[in-house]
């Protein structure tokens, strides 16, 4: 296990961090917590879901961005890194130059699950982008085969749960369907072998 050798950071000394590693880390009551590389699966289902995310931009013909591995300030001296986040244009103009950290709530944020991130995408993220007001947070997991779709209502997550091939509803996109199974199979490098 690698330990970092900063005991105590700032939010403003994280946006420059360098170690000179690859490696991820999220900014927690300031200290930083290493974030594992995700898995394949992980991967693949962020990819078409921000191809997805993507495509009904377009077809929308809104001013949005929707980013990866991008960061969101969530507290003084916290900062996440989200598997995907879409912004308006304004928000990426702001941080054009700079470390691609959002300290106004994204549009939607969304979370892939991991078997490490299960406390932290279900119970830290969930309170910190409640506090932060972002409108929308998908909670995507794979291990349990459900998409938790939270739409904040009076500063607390109203959470309503899709499974199988039911379609998710969303409050960002509300022409956009898409199965809950779909974004699964998209994970899956055996697609072919109909299970």
């Amino acid at each position: 296990m690698v330990t970092t050798p900063v005991t105590s950071i700032t939010f403003e000394e994280y946006l420059t961090y360098d170690d000179g590693s690859d490696f991820h880390y999220e900014l927690v009551d300031g200290k930083l917590e290493l974030i594992n590389p995700p898995t394949i699966e992980h991967f693949l289902i962020a990819k078409f879901l921000e191809q997805l995310v993507d495509a009904e931009i377009k077809r929308c013909n809104y001013t949005w961005l929707c980013f990866r591995e991008s960061g969101v300030r969530t507290g003084r001296n916290k900062s996440r890194l989200t598997d995907l986040c879409v912004v308006t244009l304004e928000q990426a103009r702001e941080l054009l130059n700079a470390s691609a950290v959002f300290e106004s709530p994204p549009l939607l944020i969304v979370e892939v699950v991991s078997p490490e991130s299960v406390k932290r995408d279900y119970r830290y993220k969930r309170s910190e982008y409640a506090a932060l007001e972002v409108p929308e947070y998908w909670i995507v997991d794979p291990l349990k085969g459900k998409v938790s779709v939270l739409l904040l209502e009076d500063g607390f997550y109203e959470e309503t749960v899709f499974t199988d091939n039911q379609q998710i509803g969303a409050r960002t996109f509300p022409e956009l369907t898409i199965a809950v199974d779909r974004v699964f199979t998209a994970g899956n490098l055996n697609q072919g072998r109909g299970d």
